[in-house]
């Protein structure tokens, strides 16, 4: 009991806790990138074009960030790098597909960009590949 009321932690555990978020985050979001993948023709017909560089363009950096990022987050490869293109990900699903709606529908993007802007300013922690190449 005493140590779930301490305010004291180890690096292990913290490493153990990044793992956790990196891997979760990295494979809930893969889900979205997969399905993206897998349908493309059906997401491009109602796919939104936000930056006027078309809409298959649009959606295929979408399936770049939400697929192949996110098996880079999950391996801790490039970690840091693999987290802007989701963070810009999240940030125009608020904006254009959510309306800023933070407590409503994008408050799954929220939490996803949330999770990835602490990934990207805490690094991938011990248990990644990056940290095996730093070596």
């Amino acid at each position: 009991m005493a140590k779930l009321l301490s305010t004291r932690y180890s690096d292990s555990a913290f490493s153990i806790a990044l793992f956790l978020l990196r891997v979760a985050a990295g494979i809930l979001m893969l889900k979205h990138g997969y399905d993206k993948l897998q349908h493309f023709s059906t997401y491009a017909e109602h796919f939104s074009d936000p930056f006027h560089i078309g809409v298959s363009l649009s959606l295929s950096l979408v399936i770049f960030a939400e697929f192949f990022c996110s098996i880079l987050i999950i391996a801790g490869l490039f970690t840091r790098l693999a987290a802007v293109p989701l963070i810009i990900d999240m940030i125009v699903a608020l904006i254009y597909a959510h309306h800023w709606q933070i407590f409503g529908d994008g408050e799954k993007a929220a939490l996803f960009l949330i999770i990835f802007i602490t990934i990207l300013f805490v690094g991938p922690g011990k248990f990644s590949l990056d940290k095996m190449i730093g070596k």
